[in-house]
């Protein structure tokens, strides 16, 4: 089957920064990402390098040697000097080691990130325990805790643990870069302001709303931090065009997030009749089987972690209650029990 990628495209900022948006398929199946080279904002910088996975890494270093036969620049991969990667997910990190080793590249990442990249076997078994919490806590059963834990764990297997040489801070301005501290969506997630154009990552994207998971498994995720730096972006003025992670560029950024916004609130409002209409208390699971019924594989994670992150917000603001809390109290940990506070 031959795979047909998105143009490589080019944009310009009104300080006269030059902006690549590379595809790469980060997962197979044609799920993409978009990697970005900078130029003339201080030294060649690659935002984002992909999965690993796959055609990735071949993706990414099609798309940088393309640059120039399609733009006429004369620039090698090896030109790069910088490497940002604005969250650690592995569709936007899992290529980072390879990205260091073909372009001698400094790596730069949130501190909340720092050691998903630095320690990444480590974070990776601290994470997989605290899913299994949630999960039990979820309600969900043995035999398919057993295969959502196998799903999480396959496509984490090839990545390396790299050096990180700096930090991203909201303090910290690389030439016209700044650094804005985005967590919600991952913890370490930063969008980069370059100028009058904003990379926004995964924190907004144009067509879907960035998948949220619960605060219980990972600190500075969760639904309140995340509308907490949507509000923050919204604040953030003059802001031309923004470019996440996946999906199209956004030439009204600020109408995106107040979309973003609503579609929460809708969610918010799904879980609570879900509640309100069940004859009796309900789990997370039980929440995300009526709400999220045709969901499989790895779906089905996503679903419980996505219903969670809205339980966890209502029940934070007062408007849920946990109702077996005898069996809270005796048992190790049950799944908790949902009704309207």
């Amino acid at each position: 089957m031959t795979r047909k990628l998105p143009p490589i495209e080019h944009f310009e900022t009104n300080g006269g920064a030059q902006i690549y948006r590379i595809p790469v398929e980060a997962f197979p199946g044609g799920f993409i990402a978009y990697c970005y080279v900078v130029l003339e904002a201080g030294e060649p910088t690659l935002i984002d390098t992909g999965s690993g996975l796959g055609f990735s890494n071949d993706d990414l270093v099609d798309g940088i040697r393309a640059l120039s036969d399609q733009f006429g620049l004369a620039f090698a991969l090896t030109d790069i000097r910088r490497i940002l990667i604005t969250h650690g997910h592995i569709d936007h990190f899992g290529g980072v080691a390879f990205a260091v080793e073909q372009t001698g590249g400094h790596v730069g990442i949130h501190p909340l990130d720092r050691r998903v990249l630095t320690n990444y076997e480590e974070r990776v078994i601290v994470a997989t325990k605290d899913l299994r919490v949630y999960l039990e806590r979820a309600g969900v059963t043995p035999h398919l805790m057993s295969n959502l834990i196998d799903l999480y764990g396959f496509a984490k297997q090839h990545v390396r643990s790299v050096p990180v040489d700096f930090m991203l801070e909201e303090t910290t301005t690389l030439d016209r870069m700044h650094f804005i501290h985005t967590p919600g969506h991952c913890p370490g997630q930063v969008c980069i302001l370059i100028d009058d154009v904003l990379i926004s990552a995964d924190h907004v994207l144009s067509r879907t709303s960035p998948h949220q998971a619960p605060e219980s498994i990972t600190n500075y995720t969760g639904l309140g931090h995340y509308l907490s730096a949507l509000d923050k972006l919204a604040g953030v003025p003059d802001i031309r065009l923004a470019m996440g992670g996946h999906e199209d560029p956004m030439p009204n950024l600020y109408a995106r997030i107040e979309e973003i916004k609503a579609s929460h609130q809708r969610k918010l409002n799904r879980v609570l009749d879900a509640i309100r209409t069940a004859e009796q208390p309900v789990s997370i699971s039980d929440l995300s089987k009526h709400i999220y019924p045709e969901r499989h594989g790895y779906d089905i994670l996503l679903a419980l972690e996505e219903i969670g992150a809205h339980v966890e917000y209502l029940y934070e603001h007062g408007q849920l209650a946990v109702c077996n809390l005898h069996q809270v109290e005796q048992e190790d940990n049950p799944a908790l029990l949902y009704g309207l506070a």
